[in-house]
């Protein structure tokens, strides 16, 4: 795995990680009993953005490395499904 393909593989983990996050430790609006008048009800009161920004980018490159390390220490990938799957095909 190259650097750009890495950096690629990185950057779809983030997103996923970003969006299983998200709803987690979020109070809404109508929870806080301060809704903003424009706004939806179940909009979060404090999103804290910058933290989950920080959070997810360190739970994102723990991800990262166990799949680096699952594909580069351990061997395991695509290729190798056929051994941890057997196929098998019938012919008649």
């Amino acid at each position: 795995m190259g650097w750009g393909t890495g950096i690629a593989i990185y950057f779809i983990i983030w997103w996923l990680v970003l969006f299983v996050s998200l709803p987690f430790r979020m109070k809404p609006q109508f929870e806080e009993g301060d809704v903003v008048e424009g706004t939806e009800a179940a909009a979060p009161a404090d999103p804290q953005l910058m933290k989950r920004m920080i959070w997810n980018t360190i739970l994102s490159g723990v991800v990262f490395f166990i799949y680096w390390f699952v594909v580069y220490y351990l061997g395991i990938g695509v290729h190798t499904f056929p051994e941890i799957i057997p196929i098998r095909t019938y012919e008649g």
